[in-house]
């Protein structure tokens, strides 16, 4: 078994630029999902530490050593804090996985760089953002102008540890807001690491703050603080939905979520290219266990082409058999702890009861090694109603529905509470677009799947979520627009 003998781990708080542990001492164990093994304690913070980061962020927004900044300068930090993530990338990698069994493959390539690359452009794009004047009379001047909200508090999900904090903390933070990030108990390791690099590069303590612990005890007190502006969330409908309500109970900051998916991954029968299709959509299920939001976990194939279809993904499985996710060739990993594998197995387990019909996998893998692995599964005669349809089980678990017509494909896609990705996959160029018009999703994938760029947005319709990520939309979330109106009484 592969091991990292040089990295140290850190599990300590990040409040106003320093490392520490919770006031009241409390710690609990960061369990690896690897080998089930004891990776370090982390601090288990709560209410009270919760104050003490957004009362560092308060003063540190207030007395303007960041937003008061000029742009240039706030850009020239965020680029170097952007270098110093890929100049620790192994170490941020080892850590990714270690702490939630992405393999470390995909943790360096992707998660690494693509962080990077989130804080690199969100930095880039300080000084190119103008504001507005509006089109009134010549007696009047209406200037516009977009002013940092204040204490953004940023709540990230346990599947994408740095990617979901770096989509959030960099348009926050290039804006000129102050940030308390609490990460998931499950992975918060990379978080607490980016606090650190952040303050080297630059940004002024108390500027961002990270502060790990369990939802109920730190991050509700997030959520329900009153001196915090506005919040961003990514993780699940039900907490989402808490969110708002906190939201709502507290100061009536502003909560931007982005939540959970069911993505339909339609294939016409003049599909263009079978074998890129195919690939795209056992690839796009089986990347990081399964555990993405926006997973095509619903598979659409009409049934001209379905038995074909389905031949050709079978072959494909053996592929994304779960190993050690600290070897160089492994591409699917260990998912992030004993509870989701239990989830996920639950809901295996669920399907045959309600009469689909399992092709491959089902059962937990590498039991042995004291991890927490599933394996590649298919279920394949899903009807739309069934719980393995309906409901968010972020695993390895593909499901798998025959259609007739267009019509039909469509109706089954948009016949769900979610609405994150979709795809459709034509060679007509008129069934793509009337088909990507009709589908009620924040993105749909023509002839491809799940390519990505930070220039374009990201969340979805419906109980996906409210509000986009990435893109130079990001701002509306984390800037209050004012308008200035200047009377003019010319004397010419």
């Amino acid at each position: 078994m592969q091991t990292f003998p040089n990295l140290t781990l850190d599990g300590r708080a990040f409040i106003n630029g320093e490392r520490q542990w919770a006031v009241a001492e409390a710690r609990f164990d960061n369990i690896s999902p690897v080998n089930g093994q004891t990776l370090c304690e982390i601090a288990r913070c709560d209410a009270t530490d919760i104050d003490l980061a957004v009362q560092a962020a308060r003063h540190s927004f207030d007395d303007k050593r960041w937003r008061g900044l000029p742009p240039a300068a706030r850009k020239r930090v965020m680029v170097r804090f952007s270098d110093l993530i890929l100049a620790h990338g192994e170490e941020l990698a080892q850590m990714e996985t270690l702490d939630m069994g992405k393999p470390i493959r995909y943790a360096h390539s992707v998660d690494v760089n693509s962080a990077a690359n989130c804080i690199r452009w969100y930095g880039e794009a300080i000084d190119k953002v103008y504001d507005e004047i509006a089109p009134t009379s010549d007696q009047a001047l209406a200037l516009i102008r977009r002013e940092p909200m204040g204490v953004i508090g940023v709540i990230v999900p346990w599947n994408y540890p740095m990617i979901m904090a770096a989509w959030k903390i960099a348009p926050a933070l290039a804006c000129g807001n102050s940030v308390v990030l609490k990460p998931s108990e499950k992975s918060p390791l990379t978080a607490l690491r980016l606090a650190e690099l952040a303050l080297q590069a630059g940004v002024p303590a108390g500027v961002f703050n990270v502060v790990p612990g369990y939802g109920l005890e730190s991050g509700s007190p997030l959520a329900l603080h009153m001196d915090v502006d506005g919040i961003g969330f990514t993780g699940s409908t039900k907490v989402g939905k808490q969110i708002h309500v906190m939201a709502g109970q507290s100061n009536l900051k502003r909560a931007w979520t982005e939540l959970g998916g069911k993505s339909p991954f339609i294939v016409m029968d003049d599909c263009p290219d079978l074998e890129r299709a195919v690939q795209a959509a056992v690839g796009s299920i089986f990347f990081n266990q399964g555990e993405s939001c926006n997973a095509p976990s619903r598979l659409f194939v009409h049934q001209r082409i379905k038995n074909a279809f389905m031949e050709r993904a079978l072959q494909l499985v053996p592929q994304y058999q779960p190993a050690d996710p600290r070897l160089p060739d492994t591409v699917m990993g260990a998912v992030v702890d004993q509870t989701q594998r239990d989830t996920v197995l639950g809901y295996i387990e669920k399907g045959q009861q309600e009469g689909a019909h399992l092709l491959c996998g089902g059962q937990a893998a590498l039991t042995d090694t004291g991890g927490f692995y599933v394996q590649p599964t298919i279920f394949d005669g899903v009807t739309n109603n069934m719980t393995i349809a309906r409901e968010e089980i972020f695993g390895p678990v593909l499901s798998v529905m025959g259609f007739n017509d267009v019509h039909e494909a469509v109706r089954l896609a948009n016949d769900h509470v979610y609405g994150l990705q979709a795809s459709i996959w034509s060679r007509d160029l008129n069934t793509a677009h009337g088909v990507a018009r009709a589908l009620r999703a924040g993105t749909v994938h023509v002839n491809q799947y799940d390519e990505d760029d930070i220039t374009v947005p990201f969340g979805g319709y419906k109980q996906s979520g409210v509000g986009r990520d990435k893109s130079l939309h990001a701002f509306d979330k984390y800037t209050e627009l004012k308008t200035t109106w200047i009377r003019i009484d010319s004397p010419v």
